[in-house]
C-alpha cells in the first residue's frame, strides 16, 4: 500500500494485561503518537509528487522510480508485525522513540544521498523505522486512554493523520518546486525529533505481560523479507529484461522463500507472527483477499497518478499535489461520517461491497482518459471523488469485520496482519508499474492500467459478497 493511504486496520494492541509505569500526560501522549504516525503519510505524499525530479536527478529509468518507492514499502510491509511484537517485549515507548530517531536519521541520509544505491539504502532504513513506529503508536494510545476517552483519542489520531495526508501533497509539491526534493526530506526530520522530545516526558512505558506477548518470530521475519525482496526484484526487472534466466530464478526463489515462511508459521502455530489458524475462518481469509486486491489497486494509483500528471500532462509538483488533494480530503471527512452509524444500520458486508463498487467506478472513470486534450475536471476529478467515496465506505467496516472474524483472542494479531497485507498489496502493485512507465504513450498506458484497477476492485466486491459473514449478536 502506498503510504499516502490510510491503513485498513490500525495495529490494535493485544487484549491481555500490560505492565506500565505510572507517569504520563494524556495530551502529550496523543500529540507524540499523532506526530509520529503521521510521518509515513506525509513522507509518502511528498515522495509521490517528487518522484519525477528524483528520477531525473539520479538519471534512472522506470525501474529506478519503482525502487525509490518499494525500498521503503518492502521493509515496512515485511517487518510491521515484528515491530509490534518488539514493542510488546522491550517496551512500546522505547521502540517508538528508537523508531523516531532512526526515521529522522534516515531522512537526513536521503537528503544528502550522493548516489542512487545510497538513496535506496536510506529509504530502506526509513521503512524499518516506520515498522517500529506504526504498531507501537496505537498501542501507546490504548494504554494511555480507557473507555470513551480511548475511542475519542483513536478518532483524533486517525483524523489528524488523514488530514496530514491531505495537506502533505501540496506542501511537498511547493518544497519540490521551490528548493528541490532533498529539502522535502529535511522538512520531515523536525517532526520526528519533536515527537521524540514530547514522548520523552509524556508517554509512559508499557509492555505486554509475558503470557500475552506476541512472539518475536525472527525466522519468519527473515524469510518473508527475503522472499518479498526476490519476488519484487523479479517483477520490477521483468519489463526490462523479459523472462530471462535471472528474472525467472528470482521469482522462483521468492516463491520458495515465501513457501518456507508459511511452513515455519505452520510449525510455530500460535507462537508465529502470522498464525495460520486465522485463515481457517472463511470471513478472515476473504477479508485478507479483499484488502490485498483493493489496496493493490489504490496503492498503484497513488504512485502512478502524480507521475502521469507531471510527466504526461506537464503539471508542476505543486499543481499535482493540489490535483490529488480531493481524494485524501474527502476521505478524511467522510470516513468519520460513514463509519459507525452506517455500519450499525446496514452491516459490514453491504458497505464493503458498495465501497469496492465505487472504487471500481472511479477506476472506470480513469479508464476513459484520452491520450490528448485531457481536462482535469472531466477526466481526473470524477474518478478521484468516486475513489474517495468508495474508500470512505470501506475502511471503517473493514476494520470492524476483521476484528469480528478473528475474535477477541486474535484481534491484535489479525489487525496487524491485515495492515501488513494492505502494504504488501501496494508493494506488489508498484513493482508492476514498470509495464506502464515504459510505454511511449503514458496517458494511454494509464488508461489501460485503470482497467486493471477496475478488475481488482470488482474482485474485491465479489469476495466481500461471497465470504463476509454478519457479526455475531452481542
Amino acid at each position: 500500500m502506498s503510504a499516502t493511504l490510510p491503513p485498513p486496520c490500525p495495529e490494535a494492541p493485544g487484549s491481555g494485561p500490560v505492565k506500565t509505569s505510572d507517569h504520563y500526560d494524556p495530551r502529550g501522549t496523543l500529540t507524540a503518537t499523532i506526530l509520529g504516525s503521521s510521518l509515513a503519510f506525509v513522507l509518502g505524499s511528498i515522495i509521490n509528487v517528487g518522484l519525477p525530479q528524483m528520477q531525473a536527478d539520479f538519471d534512472v529509468g522506470a525501474t529506478g522510480a519503482q525502487w525509490i518507492v518499494n525500498a521503503y514499502l518492502l521493509p515496512l510491509g515485511a517487518l510491521v508485525l515484528l515491530g509490534g511484537a518488539l514493542g510488546d517485549h522491550r517496551g512500546r515507548k522505547r521502540v517508538f522513540q528508537a523508531g523516531l530517531l532512526l526515521f529522522a536519521a534516515s531522512c537526513l541520509l536521503c537528503a544528502v544521498a550522493w548516489s542512487f544505491p545510497f538513496l535506496l539504502a536510506a529509504r530502506a532504513l526509513e521503512g524499518v523505522a516506520a515498522a517500529m513506529i506504526a504498531p507501537t503508536s496505537l498501542a501507546i494510545i490504548a494504554d494511555a486512554f480507557h473507555g470513551p476517552d480511548r475511542g475519542r483519542a483513536i478518532g483524533t489520531w486517525a483524523g489528524v493523520g488523514a488530514a496530514a495526508g491531505a495537506v502533505a501533497p501540496v506542501v511537498g509539491g511547493v518544497i519540490v518546486d521551490t528548493v528541490g526534493w532533498r529539502w522535502a526530506f529535511v522538512a520531515v526530520t523536525p517532526l520526528a525529533l519533536v515527537a521524540w522530545w514530547i514522548a520523552r516526558d509524556t508517554v509512559r512505558e508499557s509492555l505486554s505481560a509475558p503470557e500475552t506477548c506476541a512472539p518475536l518470530d525472527l525466522w519468519g521475519a527473515i524469510l518473508v523479507s527475503a522472499g518479498l525482496f526476490a519476488l519484487i526484484w523479479g517483477l520490477i526487472a521483468l519489463p526490462d529484461l523479459g523472462p530471462s534466466g535471472l528474472v525467472t530464478a528470482a521469482l522462483a526463489v521468492g516463491m520458495a522463500l515465501l513457501s518456507a515462511f508459511l511452513a515455519v508459521e505452520a510449525r510455530l502455530g500460535d507462537r508465529a507472527m502470522t498464525p495460520l489458524r486465522l485463515f481457517q475462518n472463511v470471513s478472515f481469509s476473504g477479508l485478507t483477499a479483499f484488502t490485498l486486491f483493493l489496496y493493490a489497486a489504490l496503492g498503484g494509483l497513488m504512485v502512478l497518478l502524480p507521475y502521469v500528471l507531471i510527466q504526461g500532462l506537464g503539471f508542476s509538483a505543486t499543481a499535482a499535489g493540489a490535483a490529488i488533494l480531493p481524494f485524501p480530503a474527502v476521505l478524511a471527512v467522510l470516513s468519520r461520517l460513514t463509519g459507525g452509524p452506517l455500519a450499525d444500520r446496514f452491516g459490514t458486508r453491504p458497505l464493503l461491497v458498495v465501497g469496492a463498487s465505487f472504487v471500481a467506478l472511479g477506476f472506470f472513470a480513469f479508464a476513459q482518459m484520452p491520450s490528448q486534450n485531457v481536462r482535469y475536471t472531466l477526466h481526473v476529478l470524477p474518478g478521484l471523488l468516486a475513489l474517495a467515496l468508495g474508500m470512505s465506505l470501506s475502511v471503517a467496516p473493514l476494520t470492524a469485520a476483521v476484528l469480528n472474524s478473528a475474535g477477541e483472542r486474535y484481534a491484535g494479531v489479525a489487525s496487524g496482519i491485515n495492515n501488513a497485507i494492505s502494504r504488501i498489496g501496494g508493494l506488489l502493485a508498484t513493482a508492476l508499474l514498470g509495464i506502464v512507465l515504459l510505454q511511449a504513450d503514458l496517458l494511454m498506458a494509464f488508461a489501460l492500467a485503470a482497467w486493471a484497477g477496475v478488475a481488482l476492485a470488482v474482485m474485491s466486491a465479489v469476495i466481500a459478497l461471497a465470504t463476509v459473514r454478519p457479526a455475531p449478536a452481542p
